[in-house]
């Protein structure tokens, strides 16, 4: 007799910079969630979905929980608690090395509000002594009454496989929601200009923080089968095109090569990609720049 399918919703919550989405990349063998040592990367509610023979899960990577400092936070912060509503299960990712905190507690109040299962998964276990784990252990066991705790490390794969099986367990039996092969169910043209968004993250440093949006305006398959994309580069500050375009168009050029071998990974395709950069001031605090660039108004 064979074993009986199950599916479900999980959340992987956390403060920014926990590991949610170098988990979530690793859980499905892709990557479609972008990573960056800055905190707040994630933005937008990322959907993976995950299918073995006897189930499915579909994970949803939510931004980092911090205090919001313009509306483009708000709706982040809005975003991933509304999150915890919808789903069979949530995984409260935290960074083994950090201290508890207020981002820490606040999580956990609005956790203790929920009938959901919760797990506590403390990531990045390489880091930190076993007699520092433990006692890590023992300190949110008082705070929280967790379903289970599970110490992983996320970059290196430690103990992910343990955790898969027991999110399975948790599981009710249900149907399969997407075909086997999908591993998103967010359209190509936001993973590319995340993928676009990311490289821009890594070359710029510190130079360029969180002030900038990425959006393909044109996505097309040629007649030699080669995708051509047009994406556009959006900043706050002339200075900031300047620093991106860089020296003879140098760094424009490095972030587009960077992408397109990701893209080209993504799409199982050869890629030419065109990068424009636009000044928009303060879009992070306009409603109808931030509904432009994808952060929608109605997903608050």
């Amino acid at each position: 007799m064979s074993k009986p399918f199950k599916s479900g919703f999980a959340a992987i919550v956390g403060r920014p910079n926990a590991g949610k989405s170098t988990l979530l990349n690793h859980i499905l063998g892709e990557k479609i969630a972008i990573m960056s040592d800055k905190p707040q990367t994630t933005r937008n509610k990322i959907q993976g979905v995950y299918t073995a023979e006897d189930a499915q899960i579909i994970f949803i990577d939510t931004p980092g929980i911090h205090k919001p400092k313009h509306k483009l936070g708000d709706f982040m912060v809005q975003s991933a608690v509304q999150t915890l509503q919808d789903v069979d299960l949530i995984l409260f990712l935290i960074d083994a090395g950090d201290r508890y905190g207020p981002g820490e507690e606040f999580i956990i109040n609005k956790l203790k509000d929920l009938s959901t299962p919760v797990f506590l998964v403390i990531n990045k276990i390489d880091q930190i002594h076993p007699d520092q784990l433990l006692e890590k252990i023992d300190h949110y066991r008082q705070l929280a009454d967790f379903a289970e705790v599970v110490p992983i490390s996320a970059l290196q794969g430690n103990n992910v496989d343990t955790l898969m099986q027991q999110i399975t367990q948790y599981m009710e039996e249900g149907p399969q929601f997407y075909p086997a092969d999908q591993l998103t169910d967010h359209p190509e043209r936001f993973v590319v200009s995340e993928l676009v968004r990311e490289k821009v993250l890594h070359l710029t440093e510190d130079e360029i923080p969180h002030s900038i949006a990425v959006y393909v305006e044109e996505m097309k398959e040629r007649e030699e089968g080669a995708v051509y994309i047009a994406a556009v580069i959006v900043v706050e500050r002339s200075s900031q095109k300047g620093i991106i375009i860089g020296k003879q168009g140098k760094m424009l050029k490095e972030i587009g090569k960077r992408a397109r071998q990701d893209i080209e990974s993504l799409l199982g395709s050869n890629v030419y990609i065109e990068l424009w950069v636009k000044v928009q001031k303060d879009w992070r605090n306009s409603r109808f720049q931030l509904n432009e660039y994808g952060y929608k108004e109605e997903e608050y």
